[in-house]
């Protein structure tokens, strides 16, 4: 996995997908959370493209859907890994890729023989007919490109989730090729750009391991300073230790985790638990409401620098507006403080910093404020005269062969029982952004789709004695909230959704914060829940 997915970006362009013959995708809603790319491809669609949709909910890519799996939540590994047994037992495999390119493959087939079709049908619910006819649909394409979104890392088994779908890719040859590959869509409009650059807590800038003594040497020298060689703790496991009294101080920036982490009123306890709290935002969120420091920052069209997207392009952001009242730009706040604190930091314009990034990582040297005026790059791109590389692993993997990865499918960390009949899972819908902080601030998007609801099957509602409407009381271990209805078939019966964008019936609220053991990712997106009528 590592070999294919080690930045989370996409292998290939967004321009390819019109190419493609098979569109695989998992886990995404992509009409409502990625439009742009949704809207490419219904292009593809249109020349003669089939999809393959998997997603428990009838989202609105089913339309255009040739095949919809209608998979419950929680069971993506069964899914993928009855195609995979699928694809193995009518021989679409890709032979001389498998030989020339990967390692594992006679061990890892062992571990997909139980996932016969009728064996995936009882666990996902998927019927056995449709899973084979996907799997000889996307085996048997030489031009197929696989999606996945939050859908399928957000979960307990997030990490082996993405082991699965590589595993499926490796299996087809599908990658290093135009119009192939594997494409994680990334959540926010610049996560690939931060996590380019090191802000994650066990890497430097360009994915580069903190506890490696040579990458520990490179980067002493580079910022003249000694640092650990120990990774740092993830956004999860800093609240937990804020808990417990062992983490002091916290530096939020451009995140609202008491609307976006799971579990709220465990997140809330843990940042009140803290003796500082500093939050830096474009506006008073609910977590800067908490804050004993609040600092201003501009947004996008208030500052210069780049973005980096989802399909590994750094593009040019140029100032549109001034900024409001004492609002400052994020490289300036953080310039000053560290200046303040004993760091200089000489950065004389902001093209300083990205001259900086490519002194460190090869794959960033190549590109420029004065290149990405002409239009942006695809990194790696390690020299002045590169074009870029909108396509990942021709020809090789970074790390030689890529290995298959065995994995067993086990359920989410908290299943439906008499209490807690039902599962709820969690997302978002086209109109509002993440946890409404800029989109809820406008008065036609609220005049749209301003009011909280819970997305409820008919025979549901039915039980329940609710009419599409009316309203319900959705309680977890962790909490309650009260709601509106839809009732619709978009969601099968005993499951229900509940998008995360509304403070008000915050479905945080109730979201389980089990994690992830290796990403601790939480699962946002599979938990037992009881409704009751208000």
């Amino acid at each position: 996995m590592a070999a294919i997915l080690g930045s989370g970006a996409m292998t290939n362009s967004i321009q390819e997908i019109e190419g493609m013959d098979v569109i695989l995708t998992i886990g995404t809603n992509t009409k409502e959370s990625h439009p742009v790319i949704a809207n490419r491809m219904i292009k593809a669609i249109r020349k003669g493209a089939k999809l393959i949709l998997a997603d428990p909910r009838m989202v609105p890519m089913r339309k255009f859907a040739d095949i919809h799996l209608q998979l419950r939540p929680g069971t993506d590994i069964a899914l993928l890994n009855g195609l995979a047994h699928v694809i193995l037992k009518e021989g679409l495999q890709d032979e001389s890729f498998i030989k020339e390119r990967t390692t594992g493959f006679k061990e890892w087939t062992k571990s997909v023989e139980e996932y016969t079709p009728e064996y995936v049908e009882k666990i996902t619910s998927v019927p056995k007919e449709d899973l084979i006819r996907a799997a000889r649909l996307y085996g048997g394409s030489r031009k197929a490109g696989l999606f996945y979104t939050m859908g399928i890392t957000q979960h307990t088994h997030g990490t082996a989730n993405v082991s699965a779908v590589a595993n499926l890719v490796l299996l087809t040859g599908n990658i290093g090729r135009e119009s192939t590959g594997v494409n994680p869509l990334r959540g926010q409009n610049n996560v690939q750009g931060a996590c380019d650059v090191g802000a994650l807590p066990n890497t430097y800038p360009g994915y580069q391991k903190v506890d490696l003594p040579a990458v520990k040497e490179k980067f002493e020298n580079a910022w003249g300073v000694p640092l650990s060689g120990k990774a740092g703790l993830t956004t999860t496991e800093m609240l937990e230790e804020a808990k417990k009294g062992n983490m002091k101080a916290i530096y939020i920036m451009g995140e609202n985790p008491v609307s976006t982490d799971p579990n709220q009123s465990h997140t809330v306890s843990a940042l009140k638990a803290l003796d500082f709290l500093v939050v830096q935002d474009i506006f008073m969120t609910e977590t800067a409401q908490l804050a004993d420091v609040v600092l201003p920052s501009t947004c996008f069209a208030e500052k210069e620098g780049t973005f980096s997207n989802t399909e590994r392009k750094v593009q040019l952001l140029r100032k549109a507006v001034d900024a409001p009242g004492e609002a400052r730009d994020d490289s300036d706040i953080i310039i000053e403080l560290s200046n303040r604190m004993g760091y200089p930091m000489d950065y004389g314009k902001t093209e300083d910093i990205l001259e900086e990034i490519g002194s460190v990582w090869q794959a960033m040297a190549g590109i420029s404020f004065r290149r990405l005026e002409k239009g942006g790059i695809h990194w790696p791109c390690p020299s002045r005269d590169h074009p870029g590389t909108p396509i990942l692993h021709k020809g090789s993997f970074p790390i030689g062969k890529a290995p298959f990865t065995s994995l067993k499918w086990a359920p989410p960390a908290e299943v439906p029982d008499a209490e807690y009949p039902y599962v709820l899972t969690t997302g978002r819908n086209l109109f509002q952004y993440h946890s409404g902080s800029m989109t809820r601030r406008v008065k036609d998007i609220e005049a749209h789709a301003g009011t909280p609801y819970v997305e409820l099957n008919p025979d549901d509602a039915e039980t329940l004695k609710v009419e599409n409407g009316g309203r319900v009381r959705v309680a977890s271990r962790r909490g309650e909230i009260a709601l509106g209805t839809r009732v619709t078939a978009k969601v099968p019966k005993g499951i229900v959704f509940i998008p995360m964008h509304y403070s008000e019936a915050l479905a945080n609220v109730l979201t389980n914060d089990a994690c992830d053991p290796t990403a601790k990712t939480p699962e946002f997106k599979a938990c037992a829940v009881k409704l009751e009528r208000c």
